[in-house]
């Protein structure tokens, strides 16, 4: 598949009665990058804003994998799989970052020299937890090593696992990925992509100023430092289950692994020592909701 992903023309933006973009044009080819740069109040936040509906274009176009969405509700946008990472998501990325320090990526197991994709710690926590990936976790079709000759593969077939943004459309992702596997294969080749059912991920609502508040002391209180926020890339779907239920819903989420605990893993224990200090944040936190 090729051409534009994206092509914006002649987009205006701006706020009350002042225009803050005027007339920006560029295109964003598949399979590329594309940076705005510009000094603070040139218009980037306000030309992201615009492409992802949360602000509407007074003038020009956008197009997106050649549907003209200029105008759309962020949500319809959302679903076209063109996703926008608040900027308050940012801010707490940079924040966890500055806390974990190396601990980021040091945890992972990386052989010999092998690096991580960013020297930007803010950035490896938003690869984790606000960025799409796409993992192979298993192929047939291939012998064994010591079993492998010059020969024709009859078959070659693998599984592969993606990761979403939070707010991605996941059953529309999933259309998106058969029809891009199946329509233009390599030399013609016959290709099929057999989904299990996608689930959406979920972004948490923000934070009422009384809970904001609350956290902090608490952290503070029994940790000694004050809050800090952490995505989490995963495939339960409970919490977004929760979300929709009940979308006026402050959620405090969190979790007990100590240091050197691996989650879902052979050495996954309770940290007491954690555990205690967490429990006492949240009847913290409790007390202070039921002073509301």
């Amino acid at each position: 598949m090729t051409g534009d992903l994206l092509r914006v023309q002649g987009l205006r933006l701006g706020y009350a009665r002042s225009d803050v973009v005027h007339g920006i044009s560029f295109h964003v080819p598949r399979g590329s990058i594309v940076s705005l740069i510009g000094a603070n109040g040139a218009g980037k936040s306000t030309t992201l804003r615009g492409l992802s509906g949360l602000l509407k274009p007074r003038a020009g176009s956008i197009v997106f994998s050649g549907q003209e969405i200029a105008g759309e509700a962020p949500h319809k946008i959302a679903r076209r799989r063109l996703v926008q990472v608040p900027e308050g998501r940012i801010a707490e990325a940079k924040q966890a970052a500055e806390i974990l320090g190396d601990a980021v990526y040091s945890k992972l197991p990386f052989s010999g020299s092998t690096k991580p994709m960013s020297d930007d710690l803010a950035q490896l926590v938003l690869n984790r937890t606000w960025r799409p990936a796409l993992a192979v976790t298993g192929m047939d079709g291939y012998p064994m090593p010591e079993n492998a000759g010059n020969v024709l593969l009859p078959y070659t077939s693998t599984k592969l696992s993606f990761r979403l943004p939070p707010t991605c459309d996941a059953e529309k992702a999933t259309k998106t990925i058969k029809q891009t596997l199946e329509a233009d294969a390599p030399y013609g080749a016959h290709v099929e992509f057999d989904a299990e059912e996608g689930q959406g991920g979920w972004n948490a609502p923000a934070l009422a100023p009384w809970l904001a508040e609350s956290l902090k002391r608490a952290s503070t209180k029994h940790f000694g430092a004050s809050v800090a926020f952490m995505g989490e890339g995963g495939s339960i779907p409970f919490m977004a289950m929760l979300g929709k239920r009940y979308p006026k819903t402050q959620f405090v989420v969190t979790g007990v692994l100590g240091p050197h605990s691996n989650a879902h893993g052979p050495n996954e224990f309770l940290h007491i020592p954690t555990g205690k200090k967490v429990s006492a944040c949240i009847a913290d936190i409790l007390a202070d909701h039921a002073a509301q």
